[in-house]
């Protein structure tokens, strides 16, 4: 299937879990966004930190270019928070298709918590919100509520990749 799609959303609202799901189910090769980060911006990070533009420039490049090297498609995990960051990855990929994982402020919060061994700070969490453009209403957008059941979600988002197709 040559199909490009972004799992994106806040820190602790599933990306990978969903996109690893989403990628085995299509046959495509999982780009984690998390392994192309330069090593000063997950020191940024572990200190506490937030992330500006300017350090996202050259990892969203990063990830354009990884994208584009997958001419048969493949799944991209990235927060692509802002629709500036949106549109660089569209850059790349005619077509790209992207599958909001939405959540509450609080939830992310809970999530980021419990999870052991991530560099990502709980503290950053309010931070990805008030970064966050929301894509509701760009074109190739899916929301879908991150609340649900990991199962649930991948499926919906599957549901709808499979009924939209390769653009």
């Amino acid at each position: 299937m040559n199909l490009h799609v972004v799992v994106m959303g806040v820190a602790g609202c599933g990306k990978s879990a969903v996109g690893e799901r989403i990628a085995q189910a299509l046959g495509l090769p999982l780009v984690e966004g998390d392994e192309f980060h330069p090593a000063s911006n997950i020191d940024k990070m572990k200190r506490g930190l937030a992330l500006g533009d300017e350090d996202r420039a050259g990892w969203l490049d990063r990830l354009a270019l990884e994208l584009a090297r997958q001419p048969a498609g493949a799944v991209l995990t990235c927060s692509a928070l802002k629709r500036s960051y949106r549109d660089r990855l569209r850059a790349a990929v005619p077509g790209l298709r992207f599958v909001h994982l939405q959540l509450s402020q609080d939830e992310a919060l809970r999530r980021v918590q419990a999870r052991g061994g991530h560099f990502y700070p709980p503290s950053l969490v309010a931070s990805q919100f008030e970064a966050l453009e929301d894509p509701a209403g760009e074109p190739g957008v899916l929301g879908v509520d991150a609340g649900l059941p990991l199962d649930a979600v991948a499926t919906q988002a599957l549901g709808w990749l499979r009924q939209a197709g390769p653009a």
